[in-house]
């Protein structure tokens, strides 16, 4: 379980390009306090990183649109090219926007995520 703390850094230990890489779903939500903590940390990625990766020998599966899924470690899953909207930084760490993860997360259409999309609305309402 990852707190903002712990989130932040675990993120500073990946040592990766922030321009190659940037915080996605569960862990976005944490670090723009949504949520109090999440399970695991999902990053997107960009190719030349995925490429990267896959030549270093991590294990590598081909999600349903035809990019790459790489488990990075237990906790740390990379999908390649998974983004919607912009990235900003947020201590020092690149962050999907609030408004990609909405978007990211009714692509998606889970239960899971169509709550996290009301959460996030009533937090901005308020």
């Amino acid at each position: 379980m990852f707190d903002k703390l712990s989130l932040l850094q675990r993120l500073q230990e990946l040592s990766f390009s922030e321009t190659e890489y940037w915080v996605v779903a569960g862990s976005a939500m944490v670090l723009h306090g949504f949520r109090p903590h999440t399970h695991d940390i999902d990053l997107g990625c960009s190719t030349r990183l995925a490429d990267k990766l896959e030549q270093q020998g991590y294990a590598v599966s081909i999600c349903e649109d035809g990019n790459r899924k790489i488990l990075y470690s237990e906790n740390v899953e990379i999908f390649e090219n998974w983004i919607e909207g912009t990235v900003e930084i947020i201590n020092g760490i690149p962050v999907v926007s609030v408004d990609g993860l909405i978007q990211m997360k009714k692509k998606l259409g889970r239960e899971k995520d169509l709550a996290d999309i009301a959460l996030i609305e009533k937090v901005r309402n308020c």
